[in-house]
């Protein structure tokens, strides 16, 4: 059995998102200065790394993290390598022979040669516009992940986000597929639960089936 961690590590000088919260964290107690133990404090974004958005995030009144569903976030998912889309749209998608009937789609994109070794933010990342999202639904798929820090387009991500949310679709951001190839896998994907949070850290792996 081979296990693929395609979470992002989570270090001091990773890319977040312009605006959010930078990570911060910091041994606060020393067992070499005397304390009983080795305590560290962390703040940061809940949108931090890999992570998973809930609804309450776009959607005015949704659920927060902790009402994720796992069922979603546990199961069979395909990877799928776009390594020359700059957008993912509805056209994109019908031409990326997906697998029919498939519940999870994990995007690996020309994202994965840059994200998370760069330490600088980037504008240009590969993502899903709104046709795309809308795609994706009519498919009944259940969950989507991708490979940066964020599903949709920078400058126009509350479409995209309130047509997958709306439509109680899950999202992963901040995956690291750069290690995996395209194909079957058993996703493992397990958020924080942060009761009322509008996103939370999440460890994440692929299984090879």
């Amino acid at each position: 059995m081979q296990i693929y961690d395609v979470s992002a590590p989570i270090e001091p000088g990773m890319p977040t998102w312009p605006g959010d919260t930078p990570l911060e964290l910091e041994r606060v107690e020393f067992i070499s200065k005397g304390a009983n133990a080795n305590v560290s404090r962390l703040s940061s974004s809940v949108h931090l790394g890999t992570h998973v958005d809930a609804p309450i995030h776009f959607l005015e009144g949704g659920d927060g993290t902790q009402n994720l569903p796992l069922r979603a976030l546990i199961g069979r998912a395909y990877v799928v390598d776009l390594p020359r889309a700059k957008v993912i749209d509805e056209g994109t998608l019908e031409k990326a022979n997906i697998p029919p009937r498939t519940k999870r789609v994990l995007f690996k994109t020309r994202n994965s040669k840059f994200w998370p070794r760069e330490r600088t933010f980037r504008e240009d990342f590969t993502a899903i516009d709104a046709s795309g999202a809308a795609w994706l639904v009519k498919k009944n798929v259940q969950l989507v992940g991708i490979d940066y820090l964020s599903i949709a387009p920078f400058g126009h991500s509350r479409e995209t986000h309130r047509i997958l949310l709306g439509n109680g679709v899950v999202i992963i951001e901040g995956l690291d597929l750069s290690g995996v190839e395209q194909g079957r896998y058993t996703l493992h994907c397990l958020p924080l639960k942060l009761v009322g949070s509008d996103g939370a850290p999440a460890r994440a792996i692929l299984v090879g089936v």
